[in-house]
């Protein structure tokens, strides 16, 4: 993280070089190109459409949809989920507003309708976006890698003069022995349920099950996670994990935590799942949530000499695998396995091909948000990770309680904010509890990234009334004039 200057950064703006001057750059036509991109999820298509915008031949192999996982079995269409759910609670919670409302109950083909409406309008922009630039060939068909300058796909060779940029995403893991079908499922088919569960199990308590989770208990089902780790979203600071363990069981969600799955057996009714303690429990589905896995394998990386671990392809800071010219990006590289993150890191290798030099990514400033009820957002280090870092005489903490908030009491949400600092020295994680908070982060990583002090964010203003007025009282009190705190 660096402090950023007036005219620094990756906000600056860049005289582009025209193409004859750039590395290498000469017109190609046919089947050669500047860039070959194997994968259009968010990584491939960001450094695509980039990678035009800057001049340079483009040709984007996808052989699925245009999108990826994020667009069509992942963040969308799970967010449009868990909207869904959000409107049934205030259905049945509409008496505690003053509202007459009824709950009557959940039309599983109108929510399903209603999510591919979201997802469609989306697919078909994008693909509008793509099919605008006359720079980028899109290639419909499995690619596989044959050399360091070339992938082919049906038969078809398509050569890069500049580079190869690997792109081609991760799938819904499973456990050795538990197979996937059936009322066994991953988040993919999960999305596609003909019916609400009445009693859901899900195994894996990270960002996947809890969403999962908050969704089916927001649509009537009894749900219970399975998480081997000491905490739901073990990932995240401490006190969000104890926040949401807190809220989940308010709802009804059972959270058995440190806990670990030995069998699983179905029928046609039900699923029976068998704890390494003997305990059983018993459900109409078990979603596995235990993360995703890289998929490097199959696409003929190792035999070009790509580095394969556990099917990751490391990569440098400057995301270059071992072998010149091929760059990967998105969760195919080891990290955070986000959208954002994949999208980012594909217009930096745009930008890293074309001659810029972009700024390294920094993995820790890149903010997270689990989108279940309440949400939970963060950026930077938890406080775990600063003391780690810094040694604990080095780092200062403070929670905001969002029950001093005036927008967080109209809402009915409770939570928190929670700044991490070097102590004397600027912020170095921000982590949110609550309702909306997912909004809020957008604010936090500017302050993270740009290693604000407390007093920088305490003179500015926060409009009222707003959740964001949340960050503002916490960084008037890290400043040392608290006016509304709440323990």
């Amino acid at each position: 993280m660096g402090r950023a200057v007036a005219g620094d950064g990756p906000a600056r703006a860049y005289a582009l070089p025209a193409l004859h001057d750039l590395p290498g750059g000469v017109p190609v036509t046919g089947s050669s190109f500047d860039i070959v991109v194997l994968g259009g999820g968010s990584g491939g298509y960001a450094c695509a459409l980039r990678a035009a915008e800057l001049g340079l031949r483009v040709a984007l192999v996808e052989r699925d949809k245009l999108g990826g996982t994020c667009l069509h079995r992942g963040c969308i269409p799970t967010k449009a989920l868990l909207h869904a759910a959000e409107i049934a609670d205030g259905a049945k919670e509409s008496a505690k507003f003053g509202v007459r409302a009824t709950f009557d109950g959940i039309d599983l083909p109108a929510v399903h309708s209603y999510r591919e409406n979201v997802v469609g309008r989306l697919y078909k922009g994008l693909q509008g976006l793509v099919k605008a630039a006359d720079a980028i060939t899109y290639v419909e068909g499995t690619g596989r890698l044959v050399a360091p300058d070339a992938v082919e796909v049906d038969g078809t060779r398509y050569q890069a003069t500049r580079a190869v940029v690997l792109a081609t995403g991760s799938y819904p893991r499973t456990l050795p022995g538990l197979e996937i079908g059936g009322r066994i499922v991953t988040s993919d088919q999960a999305l596609t349920l003909d019916f609400v569960p009445s009693r859901a199990i899900v195994l894996g308590g990270g960002v996947i099950g809890v969403e999962f989770a908050s969704v089916w208990r927001s649509f009537g089902a009894e749900v219970t996670i399975v998480e081997a780790l000491p905490s739901l979203i073990p990932n995240e600071d401490a006190a969000a994990c104890k926040a949401l363990e807190r809220a989940f069981r308010r709802r009804g969600i059972t959270s058995l935590t440190g806990s670990r799955f030995a069998s699983a057996t179905q029928d046609g009714d039900s699923v029976t799942v068998t704890l390494e303690n003997g305990e059983t429990l018993t459900g109409d589905v078990l979603l596995v949530a235990v993360g995703r896995g890289p998929a490097g394998a199959g696409h003929g990386f190792e035999e070009v000499g790509v580095t394969v671990d556990r099917g990751f392809v490391p990569t440098d800071e400057r995301l270059r695998t071992n072998v010149a010219g091929v760059y990967a990006v998105g969760d195919l590289v080891p990290g955070l396995q986000l959208a954002h993150r994949g999208f980012a890191q594909g217009i930096f290798v745009a930008e890293e091909i074309a001659g810029l030099g972009p700024h390294v990514i920094d993995e820790a400033g890149i903010p997270r948000v689990t989108y279940c009820d309440p949400e939970v957002s963060s950026v930077g280090y938890t406080e775990a990770q600063a003391v780690e870092r810094l040694g604990a005489d080095k780092v200062q903490t403070y929670e905001y309680n969002l029950g001093g908030n005036g927008r967080s009491q109209i809402l009915g949400t409770t939570g928190f904010v929670k700044v991490v600092r070097e102590k004397d020295g600027p912020v170095v994680g921000m982590h949110m509890v609550g309702a909306r908070v997912g909004e809020l982060v957008g604010e936090g990583q500017l302050i993270v990234n740009w290693e604000a002090y407390p007093e920088d964010v305490a003179a500015l203003i926060h409009a009222h009334p707003t959740q964001s007025e949340a960050i503002g009282e916490a960084f008037l009190a890290l400043a040392g004039k608290p006016l509304h705190s709440h323990s």
